[in-house]
């Protein structure tokens, strides 16, 4: 049993006053409007509507329910426009995740996008890890992977990142600037320790691949502790490119090895479906698209100067 069609049939009938005017207004036969309302009476136990030749009338268990019916009718009607109205118009909750350090850099880019779109109310996770999308209810997952494992989700390129090694000039100045990737296996190599950083470091250039494997002299899986580790003169450490953008333009440390680059990696903006996508998600990924590769190239010039190598 359709138990909402019902209802809104009972609510017809009584607005109209008549089983026929109310099955010509509903496109229906006389015969299916009674049956649904019969059908409703059934559901609810009780006699709704009292019936003579002449005339219609409500019974006291009609009227109460009556109005209970028309308040449910009312809910509904508000509650479809609002689920239409979020895929043509942002507004809501947006629960966004993402790692911490690349969490903190579009945080100016959140504010500018909350700027455009007023009514998205924004929510920002940060952790060091992939969460499960469905599971952990979020609307949108930054994830950072050099390709992503198939699945049911919808996964779009927004811009590629990647790290560079450097270390403070204190350090340098005692232990010496490598030259090129096999020299800083004599260096205190500093690890990151993240899912998305290997036990081994890979450079390449025109020559191909090459590859470093820090010792266990100091670990971390945050970048921010890892930068302040590097200025503190503890060892050569592999930052994320945007990490070290402001510690390097300040001279706390300087690039190393600038014409080895390690392997880029992409990153990624996956949700859950393009069937009735969410306005709020929409206009979000495609506000990332735009604006990401823009925020990636501000920094990427700073680490690209060759004012701020070693």
């Amino acid at each position: 049993m359709d138990l909402l069609n019902s209802l809104r049939v009972f609510v017809r009938v009584v607005d109209s006053s008549s089983f026929t005017a109310a099955a010509q207004a509903l496109d229906l036969s006389t015969a299916q409007v009674s049956r649904l309302v019969a059908d409703l009476e059934q559901h609810v136990q009780a006699r709704l509507l009292q019936r003579t030749t002449r005339r219609l009338g409500l019974t006291d268990a009609g009227e109460r329910f009556l109005l209970r019916g028309r308040q449910i009718l009312e809910d509904m009607d508000v509650a479809t426009a609002e689920a239409r109205g979020a895929h043509l118009k942002p507004s809501g909750r947006l629960r966004v995740h993402s790692m911490n350090a690349l969490g903190v850099l579009i945080t100016p880019l959140i504010a500018r996008y909350s700027e455009l779109y007023p009514d998205v109310v924004f929510e920002l996770t940060l952790s060091q890890r992939n969460p499960d999308l469905l599971e952990e209810g979020h609307d949108v997952v930054i994830s950072i992977a050099q390709e992503l494992a198939d699945s049911q989700f919808v996964a779009q390129v927004i811009g590629q990142i990647y790290s560079v090694p450097c270390a403070s000039r204190e350090y340098l100045q005692r232990h010496g600037v490598p030259s090129n990737p096999a020299a800083l296996n004599e260096h205190r190599c500093l690890r990151m320790l993240d899912p998305l950083y290997s036990d081994q470091w890979l450079f390449h250039d025109e020559q191909g691949e090459h590859c470093v494997i820090p010792g266990k002299t100091f670990q971390c899986n945050v970048a921010e502790s890892m930068v302040k580790a590097s200025e503190a003169g503890m060892g050569i450490s592999l930052l994320p490119f945007y990490s070290a953008t402001q510690p390097v333009s300040e001279g706390r440390l300087v690039r190393l090895l600038p014409a080895y680059r390690p392997r880029e990696r992409n990153v990624y903006a996956v949700y859950p479906s393009r069937s009735f996508l969410d306005a709020k998600v929409r206009t979000w990924v495609d506000f990332l698209k735009a604006e990401l590769p823009r925020l990636f190239a501000e920094h990427e010039a700073v680490m690209n100067d060759p004012r701020h190598w070693a």
